[in-house]
């Protein structure tokens, strides 16, 4: 097979860019443009075989255009096409045929440096090295002396810088090594010629740091300050002997730039060189200072020293100048004046105690410069000498302006003789021992803001020892010396529940509001007995406790059963007391049970008692600090007020805000600041700092211990946790699919309101139908008559595989001699598994839920807790009237027939089992319906586990701000199942 041989005569012209436009001639005629890129890069792989190529009109000429990266690759090898024999060409094609090969093998073997020229304009491109050996093999006689002018010198030096960055610097990570070992480098480029400093090559290259410095000083701006000979502050110009850095030559520089002075021989002609430069460069830098003399030739006043410490001083080493200022000035800028508040040494001791937040404490002020301690009236002398750098006591002081303002403000804000409350000196001590937040790095701000909170003055508090002494206590309460339990009292205490009882009579000492926040089981109840039988006599008002409806039974038992002498009074009900009758009874009782409902119906009446002791049993019940609830049992009055809680935050920060408003008013701020300062950054932003902020101001009032913390010592059985994962039926299947298309084409057309309701049934619509197809077809339940038929209950059953599977694991239970509760969170489900369970077992089966009346729902309790074992041993329960306050500990199996979004909850439910008394294993069976909404939220769950380690969880209303496709995403059935 022959190859066709092309005669061709190239031209090519370099660009100031150093792109080669290239076109051809063959038998005296141009050769078109698209048959010439196919003959000339027909090998070219780069380029795609010239494909990638741009074609150019060049006058009456069509040109190939060849990128400059390209360039010294493409024409270093001069026969790259065989087919093709060269006829003549342009001088610039002979020109570049000669470099090309020497100036490709330059720049890949690393022998190039930065463009000084280049730089001066504002850009960043690379040259090759003068006097390159390999270069001067070239008989190129322009390109040899480096004095090529015109266009062709250009666009081949921009060529070279090209084939520089496509060998070296292609990648942002060789980019960035590059920024960081040459930031000199960039800040030029970026700055432009206008400010980019005066040097000769040379010195600008050894500046940067790409080339070694051979003069044995460095130029050097220095500061002199003023002393007993010198009153004024001086700028020189001075020679650091590198070999000896103590070593510093002052020099004059004369009207003809050049320099004078005494230095060594070998200097002088590192010096000649180079002092014709410096004043220009100092004249650029320093615009406002006359330069001349061994000393610039004015004094500076104590603002321009200012200036030339803060701003100029940066400037120069921007330039490339070191600078030398004196010793004590890094430390100096560095320390801010402080402010801080000494409490009198009187405040909180005999005779000055403190009693609630708003108890004022005593204090001077005293402002911190350097190791100076100030007092209000020596700072305010130092205010009206107006000077930002003093000699003060024997050592120099930076004042910043801005700064001596904020503290002038400050201290007027706050009037000492008028005190600090000790909620303010509590916050100021504990925020000072966080970590600060970061706003920069939350996003939240910029970087100019978080630097201008950098610049701002915190208020600091100095404690003395008996306010130090408190603070350690409540931090520690291990550390408080254990009261003596009541004798009053029927219960043997365990060690860390006498703790809890002694740290909640502490803060009661001080007026000061407890959340006890023990995990379920571990006694809290017993905890706050001990508490209300060691203050019996102390108050002639009785306590308050209110607590869900569902659990005042079991206070009332646990009242008789621990502490017998207690009188106590329940104020519920249809014949509840009031007016002059009620407070007649309030005279000889000791402790009032009420419900949450009922403290909101009767808060005009219970707000006329200022109670001795106001608690709130399962305090998660205000969470919502908005609704009318919260608002009336935060009116009522107490001497003391405490919180008894095992999930002290469910859903969102704002819940503890909530308990903690109540237990201290205003100590955490009001709801919306908090909710800037705390739960957004929190939440939103996972931000550490103003975690440790929130942690160090709550843990004074809260007592918070862990079945699992090893000082607990529960020597509890072990809880096993399962998951029962179940397939739908073809039915459930059906409608389940049935149900999310049907949203999905109302997604189209619904908005706002209309939008998230519909979203909300739906997702309603769709839990209940993997609990059974009856709750979603809303058909009639079945009588019992009807159930005790095997044949219909069995048909009945297999419409559902979760009542398939818990009917099947009950019987097996039941047969096996255990007990077992079943959690749901619809009514009508747990009415459904009560008659299935009862009919199948044909046993009793209790049911528990939210319409259940009080009485009703103790003797359950009983009946399922009954001593001798013949209590009945199904026990169905709603997950929000039976998940809290219930001992039933007689169950050793707990079922989550359906899931919730909250694990906290779900916990609590199991924790109804799984606490102080339980002699068995209890095992956990949490129900799942696979490929649907309930797997996704189980998933979901397994991130989200603790809200007390941070991680918060949410609830619903998130579903309803997800778009169409998300949407989906959460809804559809997978198919895989």
């Amino acid at each position: 097979m022959s190859t066709q041989l092309y005669e061709m005569t190239l031209h090519v012209i370099l660009t100031d860019s150093g792109d080669a436009l290239l076109w051809g001639f063959q038998n005296g005629y141009e050769v078109p443009g698209d048959k010439f890129r196919k003959i000339m890069f027909a090998w070219h792989e780069p380029s795609f075989y010239g494909t990638t190529l741009e074609l150019r009109l060049a006058g009456e000429l069509t040109v190939t255009v060849l990128p400059a990266e390209m360039v010294l690759p493409f024409f270093s090898d001069p026969n790259f096409m065989d087919i093709i024999r060269w006829q003549g060409g342009n001088e610039a094609t002979q020109e570049l045929l000669a470099a090309a090969p020497r100036l490709y093998r330059e720049a890949k073997e690393g022998r190039y440096m930065p463009s000084y020229s280049s730089f001066r304009s504002g850009k960043l491109q690379w040259t090759w090295e003068a006097g390159s050996e390999d270069l001067k093999e070239l008989d190129w006689n322009t390109l040899v002396s480096l004095e090529l002018s015109g266009e062709d010198m250009v666009g081949l030096r921009s060529a070279f810088s090209a084939a520089v960055t496509t060998e070296h610097y292609a990648d942002e990570a060789a980019v960035s090594d590059l920024r960081r070992d040459y930031p000199a480098l960039f800040r030029g480029a970026q700055a432009g010629a206008a400010s980019a400093p005066t040097f000769t090559e040379d010195e600008w290259l050894a500046a940067l740091g790409w080339k070694p410095d051979m003069a044995p000083f460095r130029p050097a701006l220095q500061l002199l300050e003023p002393d007993d000979e010198q009153f004024d502050w001086r700028l020189r110009l001075v020679l650091q002997d590198k070999s000896e850095g103590s070593a510093i030559i002052p020099i004059r520089l004369g009207a003809d730039g050049q320099a004078s002075g005494t230095w060594a021989s070998d200097w002088s002609p590192y010096i000649q060189e180079r002092s014709g430069g410096w004043a220009t460069r100092l004249s650029e830098a320093l615009p406002n200072v006359n330069i001349g003399g061994e000393f610039f030739a004015e004094p500076l006043t104590d603002e321009i020293a200012w200036r030339f410490l803060t701003v100029d001083s940066r400037q120069l080493l921007n330039y490339g100048w070191n600078v030398m200022l004196p010793g004590w000035w890094e430390a100096a800028s560095k320390r801010k004046p402080r402010l801080r508040a000494r409490v009198t040494s009187e405040a909180g001791g005999k005779g000055k105690s403190l009693f609630g937040l708003n108890a004022l404490v005593d204090f001077d002020w005293r402002v911190a410069i350097g190791d100076t301690d100030l007092d209000a009236a020596e700072f305010a002398e130092l205010l009206g000498r107006k000077e930002r750098l003093i000699r003060f006591r024997g050592e120099w002081v930076y004042l910043d302006p801005a700064l001596l303002e904020q503290i002038r403000r400050l201290m007027e804000s706050v009037n000492p003789e008028e005190g600090l409350s000790l909620q303010d000196v509590l916050q100021l001590h504990l925020l000072n021992e966080a970590e600060p937040a970061k706003p920069a790095e939350l996003g939240l701000t910029t970087e100019a803001d978080a630097e201008e909170e950098e610049k701002r003055i915190q208020l600091e508090i100095e404690l003395n020892s008996h306010l130090l002494a408190l603070l350690r206590q409540l931090g520690q309460p291990s550390s408080l010396k254990e009261l003596v339990i009541p004798d009053g009292l029927r219960a043997e205490l365990r060690g860390y529940q006498r703790e809890g009882f002694t740290w909640l009579s502490f803060l009661r000492k001080f007026g000061l509001g407890a959340c006890l926040a023990d995990d379920m089981g571990l006694g809290k109840t017993v905890q706050f007995i001990t508490y209300l039988l060691h203050h019996q006599t102390e108050s002639e008002s009785p306590s308050l406790l209110i607590c869900p409806t569902s659990v005042l039974g079991n206070w009332q038992k646990e009242l008789a059963r621990f502490a017998p002498e207690l009188k106590v009074w329940l104020h519920y009900g249809k014949g509840r007391l009031n007016g002059e009758a009620l407070t007649n009874v309030l005279k000889d009782t000791d402790v009032v049970i009420t419900s949450y409902t009922t403290a909101l119906l009767d808060q005009e009446t219970l707000r006329e008692t200022v109670w001795s002791s106001l608690c709130l049993d399962e305090a998660q019940n205000i969470k919502n600090a908005q609704n009318k609830q919260s608002a009336a049992v935060r009116s009522l009055q107490a001497q003391h007020r405490i919180a008894l809680t095992g999930t002290p935050i469910e859903n969102r920060l704002s819940e503890l805000w909530s308990i903690y408003d109540f237990l201290n008013p205003g100590y955490l701020g009001n709801q919306r600041g908090f909710q800037h300062r705390f739960a957004n950054p929190i939440e939103k932003h996972h931000d550490e700092g103003a975690t440790a902020q929130l942690q160090k101001l709550i843990k004074p009032f809260m007592l918070r211990r862990k079945k699992k913390d090893p000082a607990i010592q529960l020597d509890l059985p072990d809880k096993l946790e399962m998951k029962v994962y179940i397939n739908l039926t073809a039915e459930q299947g059906a409608l389940y699919e049935r149900v999310v298309k049907d949203l999905m084409e109302r997604m189209k057309n619904l908005e706002g309101i209309e939008r998230k309701g519909a979203i909300l049934a739906v997702l309603t619509q769709l839990k209940q139908l993997c609990d059974h197809p009856m709750l979603l077809l809303k058909e009639a339940a079945p009588s019992g008559e009807a159930l005790l038929l095997d044949e219909y209950r069995e048909a009945y059953i297999t419409r559902s595989a979760k009542l398939e599977r818990i009917a099947a694991m009950v019987s097996e239970l039941r047969d096996e001699g255990d007990s077992c509760l079943i959690f749901t969170q619809y009514v009508g489900m747990g009415r459904m598994l009560a008659d299935v369970l009862q009919a199948q077992q044909n046993e009793p089966v209790l049911y528990l839920n939210g319409s259940t009346p009080k009485a009703e729902r103790d003797k359950m309790i009983d009946a399922f807790q009954a001593a001798d074992g013949t209590g009945p041993g199904i026990f169905v329960l709603s997950l929000k009237a039976g998940g809290v306050g219930l001992n039933l500990t007689a169950a050793n199996h707990v079922f989550h027939y359906d899931r919730w979004w909250n694990p906290a909850v779900e916990n609590q439910a199991t924790d109804r089992a799984y606490r102080m008394g339980q002699k068995r294993n209890v095992q956990v069976h949490k129900f799942i319906s696979l490929g649907t909404l309930e797997e996704k939220i189980d998933e979901m769950l397994e991130s989200k586990m603790s809200l007390s380690e941070n991680v918060i969880s949410t609830s619903e209303s998130w579903i309803t701000e997800l778009s169409n496709e998300e949407l989906h995403d959460l809804f559809a059935l997978r198919q895989a199942w």
